[in-house]
């Protein structure tokens, strides 16, 4: 393990632990006052992804950023994050495709799967210009049939009663698994780093997602509301290992 992931990890367990992102100020009249990560999804129109593929990428790529050794170092990649976590925790996604997509690949950040790139957050008045181009709308894509979730990886399970867009549940799974990483010993957290961050994500009935939530360790991420779904809504749960549902949607 270097130096530089051990402190990358240290500096996320102190921005998810020890105090409420909702308590601290932002006025929307001040964009420099409000800060955020920015996702792209890679979305071609020939042969998009599953929506569960998306959703997953979108998780890994999020931790990525957050462990990337960069992340341990100075400069700029982990002054950006710095700067994030001493704000609510924010997240954008963004649909790309085709020369969009290929325009965004060398702005400090990380792609998983070729489907995915979480950056380096900033002041939403500072978005860079490729990425501000993206579009924030239309990032939905159909709910399909999958199978059950890796045996020996942590699971995001996503309430599908809430009808989230794509792009929604990205932002929500990318807090999951940022929440799941801080629970972590910074050795666990290195060898699951050593996996490129295996996990799955389920999107689940509120009633097995209630099951969910009711498991010991469960990683409950609450949304503050500005998009979608109501104030305080629990939508996704993260958990160390799956837990016997009867069914997945």
């Amino acid at each position: 393990m270097s130096p530089e992931f051990n402190t990358a990890h240290q500096r996320l367990v102190d921005a998810c632990t020890g105090r409420s992102w909702r308590d601290i100020d932002e006025d929307p009249q001040h964009p420099e006052t409000v800060q955020a990560m920015q996702l792209a999804l890679n979305m071609p129109k020939s042969q998009p992804p599953s929506r569960i593929e998306i959703l997953e990428s979108a998780a890994r790529a999020v931790v990525a950023v957050c462990l990337d050794e960069r992340a341990g170092q100075d400069g700029e990649f982990a002054e950006a994050l710095g700067e994030w976590y001493g704000h609510r925790i924010r997240k954008v996604a963004r649909r790309a495709r085709n020369k969009a997509w290929d325009d965004v690949q060398d702005l400090p950040g990380v792609t998983i799967n070729n489907q995915a790139r979480a950056f380096i957050p900033s002041a939403v008045q500072d978005v860079p210009a490729p990425i501000a181009k993206l579009q924030i709308g239309h990032t939905d894509l159909p709910r399909e049939e999958v199978g059950a979730p890796l045996a020996n990886a942590p699971v995001i399970y996503v309430d599908s009663s809430l009808e989230m867009t794509a792009g929604k549940a990205a932002a929500q799974v990318g807090h999951g698994s940022m929440l799941y990483a801080a629970s972590l010993s910074t050795q666990e957290a290195w060898q699951w780093q050593e996996t490129g961050f295996l996990l799955s994500v389920r999107e689940v009935s509120r009633e097995l997602f209630e099951k969910a939530l009711a498991q010991p360790g469960a990683l409950v991420i609450r949304d503050a509301g500005y998009t979608e779904v109501a104030p305080d809504s629990a939508t996704v749960v993260a958990l160390s290992a799956p837990i016997m549902l009867e069914s997945v949607d």
